[in-house]
């Protein structure tokens, strides 16, 4: 019963203190006392420092930071994209934005620190240099977490509260973590639903910047989640599959985020349809396979980020089929590439504006350049 009341009766602060004195001390799992990833990532900790428990700062060489900066540049501008957002939010609550990689190696700290040797670009977050840290746990893990004071495993640790979330790619791996810390200070907000989403949005952001010749679906029950961190995304490829789907999208549609599975399969709907241009300039109603109605639209992405939004049209519109104003479109063979579609897709919209090629570039969404280039048969992917 005393370490019942315990558990609910101290604080924070008094649970990690009781926690750190069973575990490092008595040798007892301090269940109940702390999170088990906490209790998990210092048994990892343990392992790998078992020389002791005095903390040695480990950045890692300039040649490897040059080399991680330049393998993670993508993640660098997905964060750059969100940057100036999140820091507007967070500015007069005293907490600082870092973001590592998928190995825990610092990529970006802002606002500069007043003691830059102590957390700055290149050093080495991982639990094998910096032992229990919210960033640490979540580069082994892939799971968002929080770490206050006590429960980081160095002493040297213990001013700083951190909440870290995971960022994940095209292939479904761990690009980064996000991390937010204050020192010598409490959040004074919850810091868990925020990073987390500034994470998925950052996630998102790189998910679209990878998809190289994918179709870019997003949808929501609801047109007011698009382009929100609630929205859902999915990447299709040009033979029809799905490439990649976002979180939101697995929940959506009851799958895995993993699962290799064709649009057709999992949406209802194969990749002709999905391409076909509605002509309406907002998001379309659409029914899944499951029967859950949708607002989805679909972005063509090519491999220089060129490319048209293409509002997506059900052929089973419940609301009123007969009234479907969308230009029609002739019964066409499966489409072989996504590039064969740009092609298909700038005829059609050169017939529907006469000709006029600085209208048809207008709404494609791309240069009077590009155009003629795609007209005069140059290369494939300038479009």
């Amino acid at each position: 019963m005393d370490a019942l009341q315990q558990c609910f009766s101290s604080t924070g602060a008094e649970r990690a203190l009781q926690a750190r004195r069973q575990f490092f001390e008595a040798g007892i799992r301090p269940s109940g006392l702390v999170s088990e990833a906490v209790i998990q990532s210092w048994l990892r900790s343990q392992r790998q420092h078992c020389n002791g428990r005095r903390l040695a700062l480990a950045p890692v060489s300039p040649s490897r930071l040059h080399a991680t900066q330049e393998r993670c540049r993508s993640l660098l501008q997905a964060l750059q994209h969100e940057l100036p957002t999140l820091e507007q939010a967070l500015a007069g609550t005293g907490t600082r934005v870092m973001l590592t990689d998928d190995k825990g190696i610092v990529l970006h700290v802002s606002p500069a620190s007043m003691r830059p040797r102590d957390e700055r670009v290149g050093l080495n977050m991982s639990e094998q240099a910096m032992g229990t840290t919210a960033p640490g746990i979540v580069a082994a893990t892939g799971q968002a977490c929080t770490v206050t004071n006590g429960e980081h495993y160095f002493d040297e640790l213990h001013a700083f509260r951190c909440a870290a979330a995971p960022i994940r790619d095209v292939h479904g791996r761990l690009a980064g973590v996000l991390n937010l810390m204050v020192e010598e200070q409490h959040f004074s907000f919850d810091a868990s639903p925020v990073v987390g989403m500034y994470a998925t949005t950052i996630e998102n952001t790189l998910l679209q910047a990878q998809s190289h010749e994918h179709l870019v679906l997003r949808f929501q029950v609801t047109p007011a989640l698009l382009h929100t961190p609630l929205q859902a995304l999915m990447g299709v490829a040009a033979d029809g599959r799905v490439a990649w789907m976002n979180g939101t999208a697995a929940q959506l549609i009851g799958q895995s985020v993993h699962a290799a599975c064709s649009a057709q399969e999992l949406l209802g709907h194969d990749l002709s349809r999905l391409l076909q241009l509605s002509g309406q300039p907002g998001p379309a109603p659409l029914h899944l396979a499951s029967g859950l109605g949708v607002w989805m639209q679909a972005h063509l992405q090519t491999s220089h980020g060129l490319g048209t939004h293409l509002d997506t049209s059900s052929a089973q519109d419940q609301a009123s089929p007969a009234s479907t104003e969308a230009t029609p479109v002739a019964e066409a063979q499966p489409l072989a590439t996504l590039r064969e579609h740009s092609a298909q897709l700038i005829r059609e919209t050169l017939e529907q504006h006469g000709g006029n090629v600085s209208q048809a570039a207008r709404a494609l969404g791309i240069s009077r350049g590009t155009l003629y280039r795609r007209l005069r048969g140059g290369r494939e992917h300038d479009f």
